[in-house]
């Protein structure tokens, strides 16, 4: 009985996913938390090798392929992972905010969260590119929010383009906390979308810090474009140790770095 189409490229997006996240996977673990045979496993380990996202191991299993251009997950989807790990590290981006600050955020599920932790703070104001922070913040009249124009990208409601950019080049700000799906002490923080990236790189310029929110799994990951190397942060701030290799790089450029546990 052949497969269906559907399902079997779900499931290679499963076990991609998985990679991504715990950097490698053993053919028996594709086997076994897949429910799949072990001729299908290697067809599917194969067929992602193929693709330049992954390189197989010894044993048959496979390992990220370091950069991750495979498919943008969509904010609904990443919305409930690494939930608690998430909201650590927005209270700990929240803290950082002093009144009569101004604040920038990129879209992203981490973003999110630090406005819903900035929600009810009075006198501040909060630019963002992203249609779905400022439906958020926008019940609180104490709180300023200077929403881009540009063209919506509608897998995580973010402005992007020449409009959205013209808009960040006439303001000034403070703090800017950034999300996004890479990091490491080679690139430093990156992105799948190239219209994310010179948007972000634009928010950059007008800030006068830049922090990087991310959590663990991106540590280590390099995704399509480069946002800014890591000389350029001013900080970041995540859920896990970010080793002794990327701590010592920081330290060297004299970034920040702040663990939320």
């Amino acid at each position: 009985m052949s497969e269906r189409n559907g399902s079997k490229e779900e499931r290679r997006e499963q076990i991609l996913d998985y990679i991504l996240q715990h950097g490698s996977i053993s053919l028996q673990e594709v086997t076994a938390r897949f429910k799949c045979s072990e001729a299908t496993a290697r067809r599917d380990l194969e067929a992602l090798e193929k693709s330049g996202r992954v390189i197989r191991t010894m044993g048959g299993g496979a390992k990220s392929a370091g950069i991750t251009a495979g498919r943008e997950i969509p904010f609904h989807e990443k919305q409930n992972k690494l939930y608690q790990e998430k909201e650590k590290i927005a209270a700990m981006a929240a803290s950082l905010v002093q009144e009569g600050d101004v604040v920038g955020l990129t879209g992203g599920t981490t973003t999110y969260l630090i406005a819903r932790a900035l929600k009810n703070r009075r006198n501040i104001t909060v630019v963002t590119n992203a249609v779905n922070i400022a439906m958020e913040l926008s019940e609180n009249e104490d709180l300023q929010v200077v929403l881009t124009g540009g063209m919506l990208r509608s897998k995580n409601f973010e402005l992007c383009g020449p409009l959205a950019e013209r808009t960040l080049e006439a303001i000034n700000i403070h703090t800017m906390f950034m999300g996004i799906d890479g990091f490491s002490a080679e690139q430093g923080a990156s992105t799948y979308s190239e219209l994310e990236a010179n948007t972000a790189m634009i928010m950059m310029k007008r800030t006068n810090r830049t922090i990087a929110v991310f959590d663990h799994t991106k540590n280590g990951r390099n995704s399509l474009f480069q946002v800014a190397p890591v000389a350029a942060l001013h900080g970041i701030i995540t859920d896990a140790d970010p080793g002794e290799e990327l701590r010592s790089r920081l330290k060297e450029s004299g970034v920040q770095v702040h663990v939320a546990q």
